[in-house]
This record gives structure tokens, C-alpha cells and sequence, in this order.
């Protein structure tokens, strides 16, 4: 795999950058984890409990490793309930899961127990939200196969909802049905809308948005805790958690808070990167586009709230491309537990580190920090009008399409531009300064040559007027009137005159000349 023979161009970059971005303790401990109502259990160190969940897991304080063990028995996979984000301020918490092994009928005390031990630990609301992300008829005919979903007569505390997002299949045709439109340059106006509606991505697209929203507004709004699962809970929850989560909190919306969501919601939890991207090549009934479509909803998002991501569409792009290029090792393998069997971290290089290397190519020059546009819960709107098709991530590699820059490309173009400017203008001031501070005993000397050679030349002119006055003979006494006196400014302007002075001049000569006529004539008259 080519993950493990890449190298580098970058002296700089580092085998090791990247690896140590996420760090459980911190992440939990900025939410306020460990605390009255929550606790780390290490049920789960060395995986085994659950070999596709993380080694660290946090549950409600109180309940015992024997309920802990029993919920784990009775979900898919044993991917049991676990914490994946606390609200503050209103003591709600996010949990995720996969769905119950209820068949028809079927129950467990224990996973009842941990549901209530999960709704009592908001101490603001008695019930919590049981959310299932799939449409019911699925859900429904999971049953037959011994899962399903939770019966609200059997749990205390809880309200169900179904919320309709389909499943990895239908994802992956859409996609091709996509795909095959948008590809297609040859296409009239109305085949290529007729197209993009009949794959029906951007309404997956909405639907996905729509639910994270519902459970965000439920955590921060409402004040209730909330159980997210799908099937085995490793494509549909981590959209959904991971996209609520961003909605709630400012900081996964910042370049190192978005790499933590992604490694813990994704990596941590267990999507299965390798089976949904092909790495494998195991067949095409594992393949779909999961963390693609939360890539999307993400850019979305980006669209309507410009200003507060301090990452840009670029970042996304590329994180698409990488979890398929395997030239990184970040997104190689199922699970955390096969990434630290194939150490990874020794023997590959990180995303995570490649990003930081070339942080200024994914900033967002319009990001806001500490502003209106960044704090607080975003509330996108979900109205078809506001859904736009993503040519970023469809056509970026298509040169029969007419290259076309986004407003926020341009405008990164011109920061750039004007900062290279700013950068060069500042190193020639510097060098102006310098030249300044070097020369100034030069000029200082030099302007005080010049002064001495003006006034030895003046003095030397006067001593040549003077003699030159005394050699005129007594004859012709007229001759020295006639000599013109010396003054530096005269010099300069000897000779010229305006056409005003002329006029004046003129006009001066005439009033002297009739005044004479005049006093002639009255002479005469006398």
C-alpha cells in the first residue's frame, strides 16, 4: 500500500506530526468530563469489550461493570451506549450506540438500566430523545434478523423517533446516478436538472443536515440528553453526532477542532474507512460514500456561515481525496484497534500533519474569531432553495468544464496578493532605512562641501566685480551705472519676464508719456 512507501518532499515534515492530534482526557476534560453525573470506565482497555470502539470510554457514574458488560451484549457488534458529547451549560449529553438485539420481543434489564442511567444524569430533564436514523420499514425488518430497535414499553424515561436517513446502498447508487449527470457536459439545461433531482443526493444530503439539527437543538435548546444508533452504529450516527456536535460547539469549527471531531467521532468510534473507501478492494456491497456526504453537509454549512470556519472548502476536498489516495495512514483500517496493529503512527505518515505543514493553503481568510458569526449554535436553513450543488468536490477535476472561482477563491487570491505586497514593501522601507542611517554623514558632508564651494564662488565672482570695476577708467563714468549689481536670485531670473510684466511695463510707459503730453500742452497754453 502506498501509505507506507510515501516520503516526503518536505525535509521538514515529520514522520511523527500529526499522530498526537487527539488526546481523550483533554477533549473530555474541556466538556467538564469526569464530573458528578459521568465518569471514564476502562471496561474497554485492549478492546476487549468491543474491538471496534476505543480503548477509553465515559458512562454515567454509578452504573456497575456488570450492567456496563450486560448493554454491551445486548447491541450489534457490542458497540454499547457511550458518551460522545457533554453540554455545559445544559447538562445534556450526546450518547451513541448501535441498535439493540430486540428481535420480536426480545429485552435486556441491563441495557434498560444503562438508558435510565443515562436520562438521570441530566439532572434538568427526567427523559431523553432515543434517536434511530434509519426510516422505520428498515428498522422494522431488522427485526426479523434478531436486532430492531428499542420498545418504548420496556424503557423508562425515553422518547423514540425514527428519522428516515437510508442506508449504505442507497447512498452508493445515488452517488452514481450523480455522478454520471454531473460528468456529462453534453447535457441540456433541463437533463442535467432533471438528473441532479431524479439521484436524489441533495435530498440524502438535507435529510442528513436535518437530523443533526433536530439533535442539536434537542442538546442545547431543549436541554435533553440524547442516544443516537443506526444499524451497528459506525456511518449514519457518525454523521449525525459529528455534524450535531459542530452545529453546538465553536470550537470543532477551528482547523485543530475539527481534526479532534474527525478522530474521535470517525477514527475513535470505528467507521470503517477501509470497507467504505475500497481500500481493499473487497467488493463494491461494503463501498459508500458516508464520510463523503458529511464532507458535503459540512461545506453546506460553510456556505451559508462563511465566517465561521476557520477552515476552507479546500481542507474538505482534500480530505476526500486522502481517505481514498491511501498516501497517508490516518484513515487506513477499520477501526483504532487495526491502525494500532499495523502502528500506523511509526510506519506512515499523518493527514494531520501534512495540513499543518501547508496550514495557510486551509485557512479561511474570512473566519471571524470571538465574533457573532462564531460563537454560539449555528441554525442553517434546510429549505431546498438554500442546497446547493457542490462543483468544488464534482468537477474540480474535470477540464471540459469552464474553470470558474467561487467568491471566497477570489477574494483568497487577492489577501495573498496584497500580503506578498505588504511583505515586500516592508523589506524595501527596511532597506531604505538602512541606506538612510548609512549615508547620513555622507550627505551631512556633502552639504557642507557644497555650501563652502557656493560661498568661495560668490566670493571669487565679487573679487573679479571688484577688480574688474576698478580697471574702468575715469572717461566713462556712465559705465559702472550700467553694470548690473550681483544677487544669486536675479542671476537665475535675468532676462525672463512674464507677458504681464510686458503688459504692465507697456501700460506704465504709455500713462508716462500722455501724463508729459499733457503737462506740455498746459505749458503752451500759458
Amino acid at each position: 500500500m502506498y501509505a507506507f512507501h510515501y516520503t516526503p518532499q518536505q525535509k521538514r515534515f515529520q514522520r511523527e506530526s500529526g499522530w498526537s492530534i487527539f488526546d481523550h482526557q483533554k477533549e473530555f476534560a474541556r466538556m467538564g468530563i469526569p464530573n458528578d453525573y459521568w465518569c471514564y470506565s476502562a471496561l474497554n482497555e485492549n478492546y476487549e469489550m468491543c474491538q471496534t470502539y476505543p480503548d477509553w470510554l465515559y458512562v454515567p457514574l454509578g452504573v456497575t461493570d456488570d450492567v456496563i458488560q450486560g448493554s454491551a451484549k445486548f447491541r450489534s457488534r457490542m458497540r454499547l451506549p457511550a458518551l460522545s458529547y457533554f453540554h455545559q451549560e445544559t447538562q445534556a449529553a450526546l450518547c451513541r450506540c448501535s441498535q439493540p438485539l430486540a428481535g420480536m420481543g426480545k429485552r435486556s434489564s441491563d441495557d434498560e438500566s444503562f438508558l435510565e442511567a443515562i436520562a438521570r444524569a441530566n439532572p434538568n430533564k427526567g427523559y431523553m430523545y432515543v434517536v434511530d436514523t434509519r426510516p422505520m420499514i428498515n428498522a422494522m425488518a431488522n427485526k426479523a434478523t434478531g436486532k430492531g430497535y428499542e420498545n418504548t414499553n420496556f424503557y423508562n424515561k425515553i422518547e423514540f423517533r425514527f428519522l428516515g436517513i437510508h442506508n449504505i446502498h442507497v447512498m452508493r447508487d445515488c452517488l452514481h446516478k450523480m455522478i454520471d449527470v454531473v460528468s456529462n457536459p453534453s447535457l441540456s439545461m433541463s437533463e442535467f436538472l432533471s438528473g441532479l433531482e431524479s439521484s436524489n443526493w441533495l435530498k440524502h444530503i438535507r435529510s442528513i443536515l436535518e437530523t443533526s439539527i433536530f439533535i442539536a437543538e434537542a442538546l442545547a435548546e431543549q436541554g435533553r440528553s440524547v442516544l443516537v444508533h443506526c444499524s451497528d452504529g459506525w456511518d449514519r450516527t457518525a454523521q449525525t453526532c459529528s455534524v450535531a456536535t459542530l452545529l453546538i460547539d465553536p470550537y470543532y469549527r477551528t482547523m485543530h477542532g475539527f481534526q479532534v471531531l474527525i478522530t474521535k467521532e470517525w477514527l475513535a468510534f470505528g467507521h470503517k474507512f477501509s470497507d467504505r473507501c475500497g481500500h481493499l478492494d473487497a467488493g463494491t456491497r461494503e463501498t459508500s460514500p458516508v464520510f463523503l456526504q458529511f464532507l458535503e453537509v459540512i461545506w453546506q454549512l460553510q456556505c451559508q456561515f462563511p465566517c465561521s470556519f476557520q477552515f476552507n472548502e479546500k481542507l474538505l476536498v482534500d480530505l476526500s481525496e486522502h481517505t481514498i489516495s491511501c498516501q497517508f495512514g490516518t484513515f487506513l483500517g477499520n477501526c483504532e484497534r487495526e491502525r494500532k496493529e499495523l502502528e500506523l503512527s511509526s510506519r506512515t505518515y499523518s493527514f494531520w500533519g501534512y495540513v499543518w505543514e501547508h496550514i495557510s493553503e486551509y485557512l479561511n481568510i474570512m473566519y471571524r474569531p470571538m465574533t457573532k458569526y462564531t460563537e454560539g449554535m449555528l441554525h442553517p436553513d434546510t429549505s431546498p432553495q438554500r442546497i446547493q450543488f457542490w462543483r468544488g468536490m464534482y468537477n474540480h477535476h474535470d477540464h471540459t468544464v469552464l474553470p470558474r472561482q467561487n467568491t471566497h477563491s477570489q477574494l483568497a487570491v487577492v489577501v495573498r496578493e496584497t500580503e506578498t505586497w505588504r511583505k515586500e514593501r516592508s523589506i524595501i522601507e527596511q532597506e531604505i532605512k538602512e541606506l538612510k542611517k548609512r549615508l547620513g554623514y555622507v550627505e551631512q558632508s556633502s552639504d557642507e562641501s557644497a555650501t563652502a564651494d557656493t560661498r568661495h564662488a560668490e566670493d571669487k565672482s565679487l573679487d573679479t566685480l571688484d577688480v574688474a570695476v576698478e580697471d574702468i577708467p575715469d572717461s566713462s563714468p556712465d559705465i559702472e551705472q550700467d553694470l548690473p549689481s550681483y544677487h544669486p536670485v536675479d542671476s537665475l531670473t535675468e532676462g525672463v519676464k512674464c507677458e504681464d510684466e510686458e503688459e504692465i511695463e507697456g501700460v506704465t510707459n504709455k500713462e508716462e508719456e500722455g501724463a508729459t503730453s499733457i503737462d506740455e500742452d498746459q505749458s503752451n497754453q500759458e
